[in-house]
């Protein structure tokens, strides 16, 4: 790829590099030791949630060096950053996963910032976390300069006692330690073994689903999202892909060309084919915003309804990324849903070719049994669905990959946060048939939108996770399983109904039929709604009060910005 064909006047560095009043500009670039010839060439920004705090994120300082090495090779001058990650893992359970859904917009602002700040030409955005994955692609959309996605790649799954294991083993290991099931050396053990290698966790969670929306909605290349974090073809990725944006900036391809309705749609069907997490359900709104397109909580799951779950993943399933990879990755994925009839082969992708170009050359394989036909699903409509009803009118969210009985009814058991409700757990202070209510956990009241993995784990290592529901108006994580339904909207700290409900209130969930509903008359919803005040947040200041005062339902994807309807002017064309 020649040089000639970057016009510098058409492109944001301009006005860093060019013209005798940007001398003090170049001065700087020259003092990092950039050449004349590297100065005056596109500037790409190659964005990293690097951090050490968790296995997910720490390869990709590794891999930006490749990013960059393709840049390079394609006429460009690579420009590393990093932004801040929250990692649930280690977040979990306790007062920090206040920050995690928060994190996902900081990260798309301060990416957006940095580009800005420094007239960037196009992005490669690389990230590992959860959040950070979203986070990364609406700064994409945002910014609408060429650029592409990478993800760091799944951890391996670790060996204990012969079988495989992840992290969520660990989660309910917790529930069978606390009812003397497993003693302290085995869990010493299983804690040494989980986590073997660099990478995200490895089932079909917030991660994983979100890398697999990066390829599906077309933001990604082919084979990049599914490839572990230590193979080495990583590397092979990551720099075609700073190749491969020097080629979508000549062509002038952009985020915003590529993240159509359609592909939406798209990205929707992959989530529900493999059984994804329901965070899915949050991220998809809030980049579909980004690119000024509706498509809220009831848009995907009327999608994800329509969708049939053929992929045999955890937690619903047995198998996790790595073995999705080697069976034949995402792209495998996506070919038995477009043989099927079900994905729109016309978008378009950063590959500059359409969907239905790119898996031409793939066959959907019978050697495997990770991902089924579209013809013989594990079942006929997709493994995440949405409910709605009086406790819900602005909808909820459930995962049933893996349920066996998709309806309950039971007495309500209120709590008025995660902690109170892992305690009454722990010491199996409820009973069997009770619904779980834990509310101000929502977006605002949280704040922050907790996941409430540590509750939903530990009682499935109590051996209850069948037989309790449990509800919130905050989120579950991509690891939880079992009937737990999330999203309730409008949440408690607004004074939605979920705000209302007392304990021993029957309440109905269907996910054959979408229902969730409180067995309790909208006069008497109406009269305890008088008598409900709105509570003060224990956050008076700083990072969390901020989120808390401009974010908004979770139907809409818990957005903190107007998004593109009221852009007046994008980045992309300054």
């Amino acid at each position: 790829m020649g040089d000639q064909k970057f016009d510098k006047s058409r492109l944001p560095s301009r006005h860093v590099t060019e013209g005798p009043e940007r001398a003090p500009h170049r001065s700087y670039l020259y003092a990092m030791g950039l050449t004349t010839q590297q100065i005056h060439q596109p500037l790409v920004g190659v964005a990293t949630a690097w951090n050490e705090a968790a296995p997910c994120n720490i390869s990709l300082m590794r891999q930006a060096q490749a990013v960059k090495k393709g840049v390079a090779a394609s006429h460009g001058t690579p420009r590393e950053f990093c932004t801040i990650t929250v990692t649930d893992g280690i977040a979990m359970g306790h007062a920090g996963m206040k920050s995690s859904l928060a994190s996902r917009d900081v990260i798309a602002d301060s990416v957006e910032l940095t580009m800005r700040g420094h007239s960037y030409d196009a992005l490669v955005a690389m990230a590992g976390c959860d959040k950070s994955l979203p986070g990364m692609m609406m700064a994409m959309i945002r910014l609408n300069v060429p650029s592409i996605f990478i993800y760091g790649g799944s951890i391996l799954p670790g060996k204990f006692r012969g079988r495989d294991v992840v992290v969520q083993d660990l989660f309910e290991a917790v529930g069978l330690h606390s009812v003397g099931k497993m003693d302290d050396e085995t869990l010493d053990e299983l804690e040494r073994v989980a986590c073997p290698s660099a990478g995200s966790c490895g089932g079909q969670y917030t991660a994983n689903t979100m890398a697999m929306v990066g390829e599906a909605i077309g933001l990604a290349l082919p084979y990049s999202c599914g490839a572990p974090a230590p193979y080495e073809i990583r590397d092979a990725l990551c720099s075609a892909a700073g190749e491969q944006v020097m080629d979508l900036l000549a062509k002038n391809i952009r985020p915003r060309d590529i993240v159509t309705r359609r592909a939406f749609e798209n990205a929707a069907m992959t989530v529900a084919a493999t059984g994804g997490s329901t965070n899915a359900a949050l991220h998809l709104p809030a980049m579909a915003h980004e690119a000024g397109i509706k498509f809220d909580l009831f848009d995907v799951g009327e999608i994800f309804r329509k969708t049939p779950y053929i992929g045999d993943l955890k937690p619903g399933g047995k198998y996790v990324a790595k073995d999705l990879f080697e069976a034949g990755g995402i792209p495998l994925v996506m070919k038995a849903l477009l043989d099927g009839g079900f994905l729109h082969g016309d978008a378009l992708t950063v590959t500059g070719r359409t969907v239905a170009e790119n898996l031409a050359k793939v066959k959907f394989s019978d050697h495997q049994d990770v991902i089924r036909p579209t013809s013989n699903p594990i079942s006929s409509t997709g493994g995440v669905v949405s409910l709605k009803g009086n406790l819900a009118p602005d909808g909820a969210i459930v995962k049933i990959a893996g349920l066996k009985n998709l309806r309950f009814v039971g007495p309500a058991r209120v709590f008025d946060n995660e902690e109170a409700c892992f305690d009454c757990v722990e010491k199996r202070q409820y009973k069997e048939g009770d619904v779980l209510v834990i509310r101000y956990e929502g977006p605002k009241g949280g704040p922050g939108m907790r996941e409430m993995l540590s509750t939903t784990a530990a009682l499935y290592g109590q051996g209850m996770g069948d037989k309790v529901a449990l509800i919130t108006d905050g989120r579950f994580s991509g690891a939880t399983r079992g009937f737990c339904i999330g999203h309730v909207g409008p949440e408690a700290a607004v004074g939605g109904p979920i705000a209302h409900v007392r304990d021993g209130d029957i309440i109905t969930l269907d996910a054959t039929t979408g229902e969730i509903s409180v067995a309790v008359s909208e006069e008497e919803l109406a009269a305890r709604a008088k008598d409900w005040k709105a509570r003060q947040t224990e956050y008076g200041s700083g990072a969390i009060w901020k989120y808390a005062q401009l974010v908004g339902p979770a139907r809409y994807g818990a957005l903190t910005a107007p998004g593109a309807e009221k852009e007046t002017s994008c980045y992309a064309d300054i």
